[in-house]
């Protein structure tokens, strides 16, 4: 969805334009203008939308229906007023609209759909009511072959980190393998089920610490460290965390507070899963085999990255359409950032590169955005996927329950270091690069 005109102070469209707006929708009934902004509302936030883009793409949409909207968005709430403009400029909203929703994860494919179809409905290409229920439809399950490929999209993700990221041996990237698929599994069960889903971090964390253990106690010796991380690296709340402090600098505070109450929630549950599967071998008498095995050879790293950027590619649930941008923009991302960190000199090597690859995706979604019309998330979000320091909370609550706790804070403000570093870095990117369009 395009920005609306901003050329004047209230950031409102111009006279003319609204005169134009409300001839279009002069027919249409104002609770199915509402309806229509509603669920699209819905499905944005049930693709991942940040607090800042969804609260713009909405109140943009209104203007252009003929009304205004008061957007407040939280991970698990929406509340919207409505007001038609041609009641006049009082302000008082006719119509509020308040919503109770799970947080939302990116599924950039249907993402993309309902940015199109409020682009037609906008342009008056689409009957609203039409909109309406193609808005509708796109809130249904997934297919068993969607659910299979997610599954393999985490086993292919933990192997890929092993060699990319890690550096660790062949039979870590097999064992992370296996259990990246057992957690794939779990978390594709969970979305049905919320019991599980409740608790569904914790019992991963716990699967996978267990079985690597099993593996390392009596088939080979692993480095346990790195594959219970790599198994859980799509677990992580990297993302989650970096949008949060995005929003909090966009004065977003109670959506920016609550996205980063989640996170470190999350945090604690994978944390507690891999405390307790270690607890639960060594109540049995069961203890890893510490031997060093040969590592990964060096040329492992770029067919690593190939893997990495499909399997994420897959994991965002992008259309077939978009592979090849998406996989490009992981490997723009993993590339920028470890430039960065070899040109930083007398910087922080980590730091710089994480700020370089932060503003580079950023201004490169707006530039994708604004010529290929269609939203900047299809290359923002999966670019950031390995820049986020998701496996840094990780690791710096790791050591605090060990009670580490100077390893534990240098590693949780190694932590902060990074987020605003990357934050600085998408900040940058837009400022470089002005978004022409909400998403």
């Amino acid at each position: 969805m395009s920005l609306p005109s901003t050329s004047t102070p209230s950031s409102l469209p111009t006279a003319p334009t609204v005169a134009k707006v409300t001839s279009q929708f002069a027919t249409t009934a104002l609770n199915t203008r509402i309806a229509f902004l509603v669920e699209l509302a819905r499905r944005l936030h049930q693709y991942g939308t940040s607090a800042p883009r969804l609260e713009m793409a909405i109140s943009g949409s209104a203007q252009r229906l003929g009304m205004t909207a008061e957007v407040w968005s939280s991970p698990t709430a929406l509340i919207i007023s409505f007001a038609d403009m041609g009641q006049g400029d009082e302000g008082i909203a006719q119509v509020t609209q308040v919503m109770r929703l799970s947080p939302g994860d990116v599924n950039l494919a249907r993402l993309c759909q309902a940015d199109q179809i409020a682009d037609q409905v906008i342009a008056g290409e689409l009957d609203m009511r039409e909109g309406f229920r193609l808005l509708r439809e796109l809130g249904r399950p997934d297919t068993k072959r969607e659910q299979a490929g997610v599954i393999a999209s985490y086993g292919l993700a933990s192997a890929s980190v092993v060699a990319l990221l890690l550096h660790s041996a062949w039979p870590d990237l097999l064992t992370a393998a296996v259990i990246g698929l057992i957690i794939g599994t779990i978390t594709v069960l969970s979305a049905t089920r919320p019991r599980l889903a409740v608790a569904s971090e914790a019992i991963s964390a716990l699967v996978g610490t267990v079985f690597a253990i099993m593996v390392s106690a009596f088939v080979i010796p692993l480095a346990i460290k790195s594959v219970v991380l790599a198994s859980l690296i799509v677990l992580l709340p990297g993302m989650a965390l970096t949008t949060a402090v995005r929003e909090i600098s966009s004065q977003h505070l109670v959506s920016g507070m609550a996205r980063m109450g989640g996170a470190v929630a999350t945090l604690l549950k994978l944390t507690f899963g891999t405390v307790a599967g270690t607890q639960l071998c060594a109540a049995f008498g069961i203890y890893p085999r510490d031997f060093l095995l040969p590592p990964l050879p060096a040329w492992t790293d770029y067919p690593a990255l190939i893997v990495a950027a499909f399997a994420f590619a897959v994991a965002f649930r992008a259309a077939r359409r978009d592979w090849l941008v998406v996989m490009a923009a992981v490997v723009l991302g993993y590339l920028a950032t470890r430039w960065g960190g070899a040109i930083s000199g007398a910087l922080p090597a980590a730091p710089f590169g994480v700020f370089l690859g932060g503003f580079m995706l950023s201004a490169l979604a707006n530039v994708y955005a604004r010529y290929a019309h269609r939203p900047g998330a299809v290359i923002r979000e999966p670019g950031i996927i390995l820049l986020v320091p998701g496996s840094v909370g990780f690791r710096s609550v790791s050591y605090l329950l060990e009670r580490d706790a100077s390893l534990g804070l240098d590693t949780g403000v190694l932590l902060v270091t990074l987020l605003i570093s990357l934050v600085a870095g998408l900040l940058f990117g837009d400022l470089m690069v002005p978004p022409r369009r909400s998403l």
